[in-house]
């Protein structure tokens, strides 16, 4: 996959999140359904590796990518 140009800070206000929950809440896709459809195609990667579980836990200072767009949990 392309490496994205900027990676944006995206704050949760905590310390952990589900992947499923941040690719929602980061802006990434717009409805649960797609959010599911997208991890269950292998289109979104963690940390430069392909995630396949929706409810994998992000830690802060994990990156997000999605269609060339890469958000960073942040605190």
């Amino acid at each position: 996959m392309k490496k994205p140009a900027r990676i944006e800070d995206v704050s949760i206000g905590g310390d952990a999140i589900r992947l499923g929950q941040f690719v929602k809440f980061a802006g990434l896709l717009d409805s649960g359904g797609s959010v599911k459809e997208a991890i269950a195609d292998g289109d979104v990667d963690v940390n430069g590796e392909v995630e396949l579980r929706r409810g994998r836990q992000l830690q802060v200072g994990d990156v997000v990518t999605f269609a060339g767009h890469a958000v960073r949990v942040a605190p």
